[in-house]
């Protein structure tokens, strides 16, 4: 899988000026596109004077996990910093194995498995913590279970996976939980949350979650941001929630 790079000098800013675009929607910038997170690598090799905090927060928070085209090409360039082929003075291989961990799973398990064999013991602790907490590994499975006959790190991995640590590792519920209720009488269809007019945007979460509501309840999106300054999570109740066949789309407007 290859990928044209745009140009690393007009990256950053047509990224902010697309930024600045939705933030007066109210809603985030788009996760980057695999060109862009090229550009942003080698940004990252080379950082400008005071970018450097941005593109740390580019590289770890802005770029799709699992299977997307951007997902291929940060896993491909973390992989390269972690065995020492690809630098940046801003991500050392260690950190490199640790953003690898982030991404759930795909492009980054083959990479996190390949790191479990690094004769570097810091770079194969980090990949075995990575990994232990990874579940999307699917038929990879079969590779590190093989792995571990001669492999420690891998043997910790199925070992740390049979206990289930990547849940028991979690915090434990609280005792409570105080929530704000908005309720809604009668019944709220999918189309109230997900409106068949906007479909189009749907795959565009955030911006398709601005039309929630807009014509059973003009205005109710705004309620619900005064809601949230209560400081509570806010909790969609009505008689009948959710009839319909864009549930989906209504539940991730809703979230």
């Amino acid at each position: 899988m290859t990928h044209k790079g745009m140009s690393p000098a007009t990256f950053l800013s047509s990224y902010r000026a697309t930024a600045a675009e939705r933030e007066a929607l109210g809603v985030p910038a788009l996760p980057l596109t695999a060109s862009q997170v090229q550009a942003l690598t080698e940004l990252l090799a080379a950082p400008p004077a005071g970018e450097e905090a941005f593109l740390l927060h580019l590289l770890s928070e802005r770029i799709p996990p699992g299977v997307d085209e951007a997902a291929y090409v940060k896993a491909g360039w973390l992989s390269a910093v972690a065995q020492g082929s690809a630098t940046s003075p801003l991500v050392s291989p260690v950190e490199a194995v640790q953003l690898l961990a982030t991404m759930i799973g795909g492009y980054n398990v083959g990479a996190l498995i390949e790191l479990l064999s690094s004769s570097d013991p810091a770079i194969a602790e980090a990949a075995t913590a990575g990994l232990s907490r990874t579940l999307l590994v699917y038929d990879a499975y079969n590779e590190v279970l093989e792995l571990a006959a001669s492999n420690p790190y891998a043997q910790r991995v199925i070992d740390s996976w049979a206990a289930a640590e990547w849940f028991t590792s979690r915090p434990d519920l609280p005792a409570e939980i105080t929530v704000t209720v908005f309720k809604v009488e009668g019944e709220t269809n999918t189309d109230d949350l997900s409106p068949a007019t906007h479909a189009t945007t749907r795959p565009d979460i955030p911006l398709h979650a601005t039309a929630m509501l807009e014509t059973r309840m003009p205005g109710g999106l705004e309620l619900i941001s005064q809601l949230k300054q209560k400081g509570h999570p806010v909790a969609y109740v009505g008689d009948v929630v959710g009839t319909g066949s864009s549930r989906k789309s209504a539940i991730n407007s809703v979230l």
